[in-house]
């Protein structure tokens, strides 16, 4: 295995939030280089990967999208394909596409002490040969999720179902769903997104949800941000309408957070509103826990209230007895029959890509570190891990740790150090990665760093917070320790 090249820079991932990663390295490191490891043979991540029916930007695409290279379309939630186009633009743009090595899976990452280098096992996914390179800096943009299987619970009888079961993950090509009936299981974004698409050809299709999910409709155009685009020019324009999503979103996060049962009413009379004041959204769509408890799903101009009102889809809100061979026996005793089951049962949860990480051949648990400002792990040298927000974009907080990461390696450039390491205080209680109740992070929480109970140590999910952390506070913070190992090693010998 050849470990002869030195990379200033590895980044794993080419989705959305690996391409940003690469953006911000390349603009303001031109002469460094960069590895871009994507274990798929396109670029895009989540959206090459997902291509069920329907599939759509759960958050609007101003905050979505880069804040240097603005979105351009005119709807607020976008599709997959389009999403996908945007990215692999942008890569072309600011010439990423070239550093991306395709098919190529990171199996195993080592920090060596004695050079301050990080060894990255990489496997060919066609012929599982491996290849090792060396970097001085790591920043992980895999993805939180598993890419080769979804989440999806054992259901009795699974076998005995005589029709089609399939998960959002891994959607045929060319399925044809026309005058079926379909069951799909779930109550969040996927399931929401799937219904009102499938709900266009399908006979009929069925939400089957142990428990209810708030859901919200939006316009999927912005009227105020199409005016704003018109009367400045693009680049004011965009300013102002991103500045305008972030702040909504802020506000209306924090209103719901401080009144809980005042924010569940409001969304109980935009569902009365829509669906009609004999409908039982007391069943169907009152969540047991507080808003943004876990992810509001939102739908583009009440697309699955429409689906819902026209008789096209419903709702059924009951647990799963078993499969049966024409559909799933509930455990009220009603039996849904169906053509098709689809299980939008969720993810599986990991982190950097599940690659094996270790320091000097030892290997690490980052279930036993805990998370600096949410984005390094103590203990781990020169790794930075994006995990976005679960109450706002997802790019928001990617782009913030990608700019982050490069005032790290300026500052250590700077200084001519060859480690950042974040050292956790002694004894400081340990608190859950996350304060988010969504069952595809409950069920991986114990393999998770943990969060702390002061600055630096937290993971705010706060965008206005974290810009000052990130972008402003001192990189030199006493928590994140340099130091010139290399240089001192050298001049011992």
């Amino acid at each position: 295995m050849s470990t002869d090249t030195i990379y200033d820079m590895v980044i794993i991932g080419a989705g959305l939030s690996g391409i940003g990663a690469a953006c911000r390295f390349r603009t303001q490191f031109p002469d460094d280089s960069l590895a871009v490891i994507e274990t798929r043979n396109a670029i895009g991540g989540t959206w090459d990967l997902f291509r069920y029916p329907g599939i759509r930007s759960d958050s609007d695409m101003l905050t979505l999208g880069y804040d240097f290279r603005p979105w351009v379309g005119d709807k607020t939630l976008a599709d997959g394909p389009s999403i996908k186009r945007y990215v692999e633009t942008v890569a072309e743009e600011y010439g990423i596409t070239p550093y991306i090595q395709f098919g190529s899976k990171v199996t195993s990452l080592d920090f060596s002490s004695d050079d301050d280098l990080w060894s990255v096992t990489i496997a060919d996914v066609n012929t599982d040969k491996a290849r090792v390179i060396r970097t001085r800096f790591i920043t992980s943009a895999a993805g939180y999720y598993k890419y080769e299987e979804g989440y999806t619970p054992e259901f009795e009888g699974r076998e005995d179902f005589n029709g089609d079961i399939l998960h959002p993950q891994h959607w045929p090509e060319n399925f044809d769903y026309s005058g079926k009936n379909m069951i799909v299981i779930g109550s969040g974004a996927t399931a929401v997104t799937l219904v009102p698409e499938l709900a266009k050809t399908a006979k009929h299709v069925t939400m089957l949800q142990r428990s209810p999910s708030y859901v919200a409709s939006i316009p999927s155009k912005d009227s105020i941000g199409n005016f704003m685009r018109r009367i400045f020019p693009a680049k004011t324009a965009f300013k102002i309408n991103r500045a305008k999503n972030i702040w909504i979103a802020k506000v209306m996060y924090q209103r719901a957070r401080k009144n809980p049962e005042k924010t569940r009413e409001w969304f109980r009379k935009k569902i009365l509103k829509s669906l009609g004041k004999d409908y039982p959204v007391d069943k169907h769509f009152s969540p047991k826990y507080d808003p943004w408890d876990q992810r509001v799903c939102m739908i583009p101009d009440e697309d699955m209230f429409i689906a819902i009102r026209e008789g096209r889809a419903s709702v059924e809100t009951d647990h799963i007895e078993r499969f049966t061979q024409e559909g799933i026996l509930l455990k009220s005793g009603e039996e849904l029959k169906a053509d098709v089951i689809v299980t939008a049962t969720g993810l599986n949860v990991v982190f950097n890509g599940q690659s094996e990480l270790s320091i000097d051949g030892q290997p690490i648990k980052v279930s036993d570190s805990f998370g600096y400002k949410g984005i390094m792990y103590s203990g781990v040298p020169n790794l930075v891990s994006v995990f976005g927000y679960t109450n706002a974009s997802w790019t928001l907080r990617a782009d913030l740790i990608s700019q982050f990461a490069v005032r790290v390696v300026s500052h250590m450039k700077e200084n001519g150090y060859s480690r950042a390491i974040p050292i956790a205080p002694e004894g400081m209680a340990r608190r859950p990665y996350l304060d988010f109740q969504a069952g595809y992070l409950q069920r991986v929480f114990h393999e998770l760093p943990s969060q702390g109970n002061r600055h630096p140590w937290q993971n705010l999910q706060n965008y206005k917070l974290d810009q000052k952390l990130m972008l402003e506070d001192p990189i030199d913070d006493g928590a994140l320790v340099f130091s010139k190992t290399v240089a001192k090693k050298m001049a011992a010998e």
